[in-house]
């Protein structure tokens, strides 16, 4: 699948760093693109803040219960703080690995945040196996303890069967490893919304596939989902105002964090 890295045409990754307010690494079309998008429906900024407060709160969360090591799928352009920060404020030798599979978003991480047990490599979560027998992946994590499997706003990317991949994903993590996800939903948007966001990204290299609440719920088969369960991102486990980078609520994600229950 073709990811042009001249800015000719607009990406999932460059329109949310845009919409998190970002001008690093961004081009015309995305801030063209996000632009249509904030004037269609105001609110998807605040989804895109309000998916990145999830996402420092699920990798603090994660690591408070004993995860050193992430693999963050979909990982976007760096935006600080990103998950290794987050994780390190726990573990100081905590292991991330970042995963994309946009040429620019892997060149720009690479030369910008990796380094000692920080390491970005090409992958497409349409080939998950791919992924998990990559060299770097797995001379950086081990695939004997526990993970933090991120998938955050990256798995509406995915089409066809996304819950194999997910499943794939899941039989590869030992005992103890957590699940978080951020996913648009097709039953907490309107009909207009949802036209308008499909041909915006229908645009993009990344296509969007909104799904049901049920669908999104059932990606965590194999996990117990932690409290408060399936919820839209403002409404996990939110922190006082003073300690939120993004207090920002929308209503077109549902999040969840699950633990592998085997």
């Amino acid at each position: 699948m073709a990811h042009p890295t001249d800015g000719s045409r607009p990406s999932s990754a460059r329109i949310y760093a845009h919409l998190l307010g970002s001008t690093d690494d961004t081009h015309g079309a995305d801030r063209e693109a996000a632009d249509m998008l904030v004037s269609a429906f105001p609110s998807i900024r605040d989804a895109g803040r309000a998916n990145r407060g999830f996402l420092l709160r699920a990798v603090r969360e994660i690591a408070a219960a004993g995860v050193t090591q992430f693999l963050d799928l979909g990982s976007g352009l760096p935006v600080h703080p990103n998950v290794h920060d987050v994780a390190r404020t726990l573990h100081s030798g905590a292991r991330v690995v970042y995963v994309d599979n946009d040429p620019a978003v892997v060149s720009h991480r690479q030369a910008t945040v990796d380094g000692d047990g920080v390491v970005t490599v090409d992958g497409d979560l349409r080939d998950p196996k791919e992924i998990l027998e990559h060299p770097r992946v797995r001379a950086t994590l081990d695939f004997d303890r526990p993970i933090g499997l991120i998938a955050v706003a990256v798995l509406h990317f995915v089409p066809g069967d996304v819950h194999a991949v997910v499943a794939s994903l899941r039989d590869a993590l030992a005992p103890g490893s957590h699940l978080a996800v951020t996913h648009a939903c097709s039953e907490t948007m309107s009909e207009e919304e949802i036209k308008i966001g499909e041909a915006i990204y229908q645009r993009t290299s990344n296509p969007v596939n909104l799904r049901t609440r049920a669908e999104i719920n059932a990606l965590f088969d194999g996990f117990d989902l932690l409290p408060p369960g399936l919820v839209p991102p403002a409404d996990w486990r939110p922190v006082a105002p003073e300690f939120e980078p993004y207090p920002e609520r929308s209503h077109e994600m549902l999040a969840a964090v699950g633990a592998l229950s085997r």
